[in-house]
């Protein structure tokens, strides 16, 4: 083999090597992508708006009722219903008019306003049945692991993922437990949502 054609075969198996990773990460990004939503403050979450290098306009406070917190400066900002992300944004806009070059971030700290319907809930043939808080980057897989695994007469290949999308209708999305839990097959471990429930049947007899 001449050295110009070996030199070529290098190059490509390196730009395989290099390329593969980033494929998949393209590939499990969208995969997941469908299964994720970033959190919105509800009424009671408490935030932590932190203020860069000006200590005295930070302050911890809770989401009132009304949806909106209280500022140092600016008094009431707009928060129920909105990402963390855009509350500081908004912040920093209106602190701009007393403050250069405002650098602002909004921390929950508490997420006390989904305590019932930020959870997702594991029911049928597993170990325990269980209602869990909804934490962020949950999977499905620790959901079911959080009920102790699935039992013997589980028929993991026909779980279904139910999450409700509007006020009258649910979509299902199967799950294949078996080859999750045996294989390590995480093709549909999705990423949960709040308000999700997972059910595992047993097999039929």
């Amino acid at each position: 083999m001449n050295n110009r054609l070996f030199r070529a075969l290098a190059a490509l198996c390196l730009l395989a090597i290099v390329s593969a990773p980033a494929a998949l990460a393209r590939s499990d990004a969208a995969r997941d992508g469908a299964f994720v939503e970033e959190y919105r403050i509800g009424v009671d979450d408490l935030l932590q708006v932190a203020v860069w290098r000006n200590p005295e306009l930070s302050v911890t406070v809770p989401v009132r009722p009304d949806g909106r917190i209280s500022v140092p400066l600016l008094g009431d900002v707009e928060a129920g219903g909105r990402t963390a992300e855009a509350v500081a944004r908004d912040i920093e806009l209106r602190l701009a008019d007393y403050v250069r070059d405002p650098k602002v971030a909004v921390i929950l700290t508490e997420l006390r306003s989904h305590e019932f319907i930020s959870r997702v809930r594991v029911t049928g043939a597993v170990q325990r049945p269980v209602s869990l808080p909804y934490r962020q980057g949950m999977t499905v897989l620790d959901a079911v692991l959080e009920a102790g695994g699935v039992t013997d007469f589980a028929a993991g290949n026909r779980s279904r993922l139910y999450r409700r999308i509007d006020g009258t209708n649910t979509e299902a999305h199967r799950v294949d437990l078996n080859a999750i839990l045996r294989r390590g097959d995480l093709d549909t471990n999705f990423y949960v949502r709040p308000g999700d429930v997972i059910t595992v049947p047993e097999r039929a007899l």
